[in-house]
């Protein structure tokens, strides 16, 4: 029974990390999409560079989870737009945008939501698995 156990709750500890591995990307998202549209405080500044998170493994309890190491800033071009009324345009008349695509923000975001939900699932079944486990043997 303390085999069923252990294995239960490494099962669990594996996929909790996963949970929060995943509730850190979604935040990283969110914060992305939010500033998607933002500009440099200063005429020809830069203006919010996007954010990407990155994994590594890690040890829990019973073997090999997850965890979020950094969140890395994101090198790609900012976009440019002609708008020289803004007071974050450069001397001549352009804009950088954030190098943020909503899009690419809204599906990386439905991954860690299914990524999340997986694990969930992992857990609730797990959890399930050890329970009729224990009524068996109490027959």
């Amino acid at each position: 029974m303390t085999e069923i156990r252990s294995q239960s709750m490494a099962t669990m500890a594996i996929a909790a990390s996963a949970l929060k591995a995943q509730q850190g990307r979604m935040r990283v998202i969110a914060e992305n999409i939010a500033n998607a549209n933002s500009t440099a405080r200063t005429a020809g500044g830069d203006p919010y560079r996007r954010q990407v998170p990155v994994f590594k493994p890690t040890q829990v309890a019973g073997g090999e989870g997850v965890a979020m190491a950094s969140v890395d800033p994101d090198r790609s071009d900012f976009r440019t737009e002609y708008d020289p009324g803004n007071p974050a345009a450069d001397a001549k008349g352009y804009v950088k945008l954030p190098n943020v695509d909503t899009l690419v923000e809204a599906l990386d975001m439905k991954e860690a939501q299914r990524a999340y939900e997986a694990n969930m699932n992992v857990i609730e079944t797990s959890r399930a698995m050890e329970s009729r486990t224990l009524d068996i043997l109490r027959k």
